[in-house]
C-alpha cells in the first residue's frame, strides 16, 4: 500500500507546523519593533508578542520622563460601538454619564456585572454623536452583544484592524507638531481630533497611561508603518525612543494608575468570591454617577454602600527604605495580615519607595498607624526577610504640571 502523503496533506502539515512556530501574533508595527528589539524580552499581551523592554528598561523609563517614548498599544482591545442608541447603550452598561461626554472627548470609565463587581475599566472615545470607541484590557464582545439586545446599535471588535501608539513624554507635543499635525496644540487633556495621514486619517487624543504630557494615536492597520516612520523622523532630534511595557508600568505606578488583573481581579476572571471587587473597593467609586438612570450594578453598589459591606480599599503606600515591596504582604502591628501589595518601585521622580496595595477596611484609612510590609530580598545568594514601615498616602505619587498645561509645553 502506498503511504506517501498527498500534496494536500503535506500542505496541511506545513501549515500546522507553521502554526506551532508562530506562538504569538504580531501587531501592525511588529516589523519595526522587531528591528529594535535588542533584549528579545517578550511577553504575551492578549495573544500578541509584546516587549517587556527593547533596549534597556531603565533608560526606557527615563525616555518617558525626559524626552519622548513610543509604545505600541495595538493589542489593547478596541470596540466600535455605533448607531442611534449607542449613547443610551453605553450609558446603560458603564458607570459614568455618557450623555455628558461630548463628541471629540474621552473619559476613563468602568463597567460592572449585575452584582456590582467590576468587569473591567477602560477609555471611551466619542468620535461623533453616534460613534464611539471603547478600549479595555480584557475582551467583552459576548457580554456587550448580550447587553445590547433591545438597542439599535452595532458593536464590532476592531483590535486587529486599528493600530495604536502611545506617544508620551515632555517632547511628545513637539514631535507631533514637527510631524506636521497642524492644530494638535489645540488638544486639551482628554480631547481628540482627526488629522490627515498618508491619504487617510489618524485619530489623536491627548490621553495616556504615564501621568505625563502625552498622546495616543489610532490609525488603520495598513497605515501603521507610515505613521511610525513619520513620528520617528520628526522626533529624531528630540530623542524619541521606542519602549516596552516595563518602563510604561513604572510610569503608570508613579501616576497612581491601576491595571486590571494586576491590581484587581476582574469579575470574569475571579475564581474565589473574596477576589471580586466593587468600584469603591479599587478607587473607582468617583465614577459612579447616581444622577443618571439605571446602569449595570447600580442596585448592588448602592446596597453595599448603605449596609457598609465594602470590604477592601485600594491605596497608595509609602514604604521606608529603597527596596521595592513587590507582592509583599501588608501587616498591622507586624502580626495581623491586612492586605497585599500589587505594584511597587523606588520612584526616581518622587524620590520615594512607593506601592499600590489592596487592604482590608479599615486599615486603608490614612489615620491607621503601625502598618508594615514583609519584603524578601536577595543578599549574597541568600534571601533575607525585612519588615519595613509603611503608611497610606494619596495617589498620584507624582503630579506633573506639563500633563495638563494649555497650550502644551514645547521642549
Amino acid at each position: 500500500m502506498n503511504h506517501q502523503p498527498t500534496l494536500k496533506s503535506s500542505k496541511a502539515r506545513t501549515a500546522a507546523q507553521s502554526h506551532f512556530r508562530t506562538l504569538r501574533l504580531g501587531t501592525p508595527f511588529q516589523p519595526h519593533i522587531d528591528a529594535l528589539a535588542k533584549t528579545q524580552d517578550w511577553y504575551n499581551w492578549a495573544g500578541y508578542r509584546a516587549p517587556h523592554s527593547l533596549w534597556d528598561e531603565e533608560l526606557e523609563y527615563f525616555a518617558i520622563r525626559s524626552q519622548a517614548a513610543l509604545f505600541d498599544i495595538s493589542p489593547m482591545t478596541k470596540y466600535r460601538i455605533e448607531g442611534p442608541d449607542a449613547e443610551a447603550f453605553l450609558d446603560r452598561v458603564t458607570l459614568r454619564d455618557v450623555t455628558k461626554l461630548k463628541p471629540g472627548r474621552v473619559h476613563y470609565t468602568a463597567w460592572c456585572d449585575d452584582e456590582g463587581f467590576v468587569l473591567d475599566d477602560g477609555t471611551l472615545f466619542r468620535l461623533s454623536p453616534t460613534r464611539f470607541r471603547l478600549c479595555s484590557q480584557e475582551r467583552h464582545l459576548p457580554w456587550l452583544l448580550d447587553s445590547a439586545i433591545g438597542f439599535n446599535v452595532v458593536i464590532e471588535e476592531e483590535t486587529e484592524t486599528v493600530a495604536g501608539l502611545a506617544l508620551q513624554g515632555p517632547t511628545s507635543f513637539a514631535v507631533l507638531r514637527d510631524a506636521g499635525f497642524a492644530g494638535v496644540e489645540k488638544l486639551k487633556v482628554f480631547d481628540l481630533a482627526e488629522f490627515p495621514h498618508d491619504g487617510g486619517t489618524v485619530t489623536i487624543s491627548r490621553t495616556g497611561f504615564t501621568g505625563d504630557l502625552g498622546y495616543e494615536l489610532f490609525v488603520p492597520a495598513e497605515k501603521a508603518l507610515s505613521l511610525w516612520d513619520r513620528l520617528m523622523t520628526s522626533g529624531e532630534l528630540r530623542g524619541i525612543r521606542a519602549i516596552g511595557y516595563t518602563a510604561l508600568n513604572r510610569a503608570r505606578l508613579e501616576a497612581g494608575l491601576i491595571v486590571a488583573n494586576a491590581d484587581f481581579t476582574t469579575a470574569e476572571h475571579a475564581i474565589r468570591a473574596d477576589r471580586l471587587r466593587m468600584p469603591d473597593e479599587i478607587g473607582l467609586g468617583f465614577m459612579v454617577d447616581l444622577e443618571k438612570g439605571h446602569f449595570n450594578g447600580r442596585r448592588a453598589i448602592l446596597g453595599a454602600r448603605a449596609k457598609r459591606k465594602l470590604r477592601y480599599v485600594l491605596v497608595g503606600l509609602e514604604i521606608e527604605g529603597n527596596i521595592p515591596a513587590e507582592h509583599a504582604i501588608v501587616y498591622h502591628k507586624k502580626h495581623q495580615e491586612v492586605g497585599l501589595v500589587s505594584a511597587a518601585m523606588w520612584s526616581p521622580m518622587a524620590k520615594r519607595n512607593i506601592a499600590i496595595a489592596s487592604l482590608a477596611r479599615p486599615y486603608g484609612d490614612t489615620m491607621v498607624e503601625d502598618l508594615w510590609v514583609e519584603i524578601y530580598t536577595m543578599r549574597e545568594l541568600q534571601y533575607q526577610k525585612l519588615m519595613k514601615r509603611a503608611k497610606v498616602v494619596a495617589r498620584p505619587f507624582i503630579k506633573l504640571d506639563r500633563r495638563t498645561a494649555n497650550p502644551p509645553a514645547d521642549f
